[in-house]
């Protein structure tokens, strides 16, 4: 979701069948009642199609008030204090770490992938990631992944 869209609060009866339909489908994704999208799709009776063109900008007004969980990929410097840096900035912007994977530096670099839960910061994710950027020892860090 991007920083500048608008949204609205509609009761569902109002909205287009394809749109309700899309809701359904997603729901039944993620309860885990079916495991793929031509399951759902045929199960609430829709074509793949419209499910795919609605999917991405369709969600249940709870769903928007939950978590938001980014996924930051980060490219450092193999030294003491480096993540610890990063970490005491996410506490301090009420971030929340859910995972972390580092891998084996290599020529003095290390990647490393965070998931945050970023549901408590009141700054905008974007201005999140490029204060990691700014912090000694970050050489790279990107948004790679958005989600509930």
């Amino acid at each position: 979701m991007a920083q500048n869209d608008t949204y609205y609060l509609i009761r569902s009866d109002m909205l287009p069948e394809a749109v309700q339909k899309t809701v359904e489908a997603k729901e039944l994704l993620a309860s885990g009642a079916v495991q793929t999208v031509q399951d759902a799709v045929e199960q609430v009776g829709m074509s793949r199609s419209s499910f795919y063109k609605y999917k991405d900008a369709v969600y249940p007004f709870n769903a928007l008030m939950k978590e938001k969980i980014i996924t930051v990929s980060l490219s450092l410097e193999h030294r003491s204090g480096v993540l610890s840096g990063i970490l005491s900035y996410l506490t301090l912007q009420r971030g929340n770490v859910l995972t972390i994977n580092q891998t084996i530096p290599l020529q003095g670099m290390a990647g490393v992938t965070m998931s945050l839960d970023t549901a408590q910061i009141n700054a905008d994710v974007t201005a999140l990631v490029e204060g990691i950027q700014e912090l000694d020892g970050v050489h790279r860090a990107s948004i790679v992944a958005r989600g509930e």
